[in-house]
């Protein structure tokens, strides 16, 4: 393994980055529009040509996607992409090409940002961070989309607030930063190039917090082209409903599970088209993962 690679498996055992400064120490910018001319965000076909994974399609509820105001409905960032939610105000889902042969370390920004191409109103902004456990949880890591020429603008585009959740500052992540790194680390995918979704599960009984309804689980579904040629999708669930349940005095324990690419797509109402044909777990299997291990592919 060269040096390039062992640097991405270590940036990726680092796991979700979570920002726990105050808000009101923190710096809110909005950026011209021509930040965003030549961001053309994911590639479909980064894992390759025979290998195309597009945008999943909304079984329901795709009349809450948050438009453009250009009428489009996907925002392009670098190496990554998200579509919006209007009435949840957080994503619906993200997604990030990672290319280990490229990666680049950059320091972190202490900006964070509203994007101008979407109202204002559909974004999550500071006002619900202040003073509470809420920290901000990147939906796509920082260190993900922080490769090739374009590293230093990438890493600028994970500060904005439509690529945040919020999530207790009590949660767990071991498991689920040794999850990132096993699946790296064992999927015998030496050209180390991933695509990961990654988003909130909407539910309607979730607790609603300062007008906004906060998610108590998060899905992940990271998919890479194995050795022999074939791919491979997996698929996580996290829970945190027993931190969130009481914002002030949190127990419980968090919890990732392997699931289904099907339960997910039941529980978000999105289409992963023919990715649940490269799941190695059948629709009806799912499992606590306590350690990496744990992991079925």
């Amino acid at each position: 393994m060269n040096e390039n690679q062992k640097l991405l498996i270590n940036e990726l055992v680092q796991g979700q980055e979570i920002t726990k400064d105050n808000s009101d120490e923190m710096i809110v910018e909005i950026l011209n529009d021509s930040w965003y001319e030549a961001s053309v965000g994911y590639d479909p076909k980064f894992l390759g040509d025979d290998y195309e994974v597009p945008h999943p399609t909304f079984r329901s509820d795709e009349q809450d996607i948050a438009l453009l105001k250009d009428g489009s409905k996907v925002l392009h960032y670098t190496h990554f992409s998200i579509v919006m939610s209007k009435s949840r105000r957080l994503a619906y889902y993200t997604v990030v090409n990672i290319d280990g042969n490229q990666l680049r370390s950059i320091q972190r920004n202490d900006k964070w940002y509203l994007d101008p191409r979407i109202e204002i109103e559909y974004q999550c902004g500071p006002e619900l961070y202040k003073n509470n456990p809420l920290d901000r949880g990147h939906l796509v890591r920082r260190s993900d989309p922080i490769w090739g020429d374009a590293a230093e603008k990438a890493n600028k585009d994970t500060f904005h607030f439509t690529n945040c959740a919020p999530q207790h500052s009590d949660l767990n992540q071991k498991i689920w930063l040794d999850l990132e790194n096993y699946i790296l680390d064992n999927a015998e995918n030496w050209n180390l190039k991933v695509t990961v979704f990654t988003g909130p599960v909407f539910r309607e009984d979730d607790i609603v917090y300062r007008g906004v309804k906060i998610p108590s689980e998060f899905w992940k579904i990271a998919i890479m082209v194995k050795e022999d040629g074939n791919l491979s999708a997996t698929a996580y669930l996290q829970t945190q409903k027993d931190l969130i349940e009481n914002l002030e005095f949190t127990y419980g324990e968090y919890k990732t599970y392997q699931v289904p690419i099907s339960s997910i797509e039941t529980i978000t109402g999105l289409n992963f088209g023919c990715l649940r044909n490269h799941d190695p777990i059948n629709p009806l299997e799912s499992h606590v993962i306590e350690v990496p291990e744990d992991i079925k592919f």
